[in-house]
């Protein structure tokens, strides 16, 4: 679902957060969104540019491309899982009577 915040808008409200003009809460409210969100972007910006010194927060791209390995981490999982039942079925059809 692509969200109802353009890329443009969440820049800027990142910037007038970061000049303190005015409160966290103030700002929010004035555009509209809650204040948890506003901390979201600023502290997503801050780990975008990697500012040098604070604990690395993944990246967008990161958080994506982790949910699609862990996705097909997942999905390997089970194929394996299936392919050992599998050759556990077939072994023991193999097995010749004494």
């Amino acid at each position: 679902m692509p969200s109802p915040h353009s890329p443009e808008f969440r820049r800027r409200a990142v910037e007038l957060a970061r000049q303190g003009s005015k409160s966290t809460v103030e700002l929010a409210k004035d555009l509209g969104i809650s204040r948890s969100c506003l901390q979201n972007w600023v502290a997503q910006a801050a780990a975008e540019e990697k500012a040098v010194g604070e604990a690395a927060r993944p990246t967008n791209a990161e958080k994506k491309e982790l949910a699609e390995l862990r996705r097909r981490n997942k999905q390997l999982e089970a194929e394996n899982q299936i392919l050992k039942r599998a050759a556990a079925y077939f072994a023991s059809e193999n097995v010749l009577p004494k």
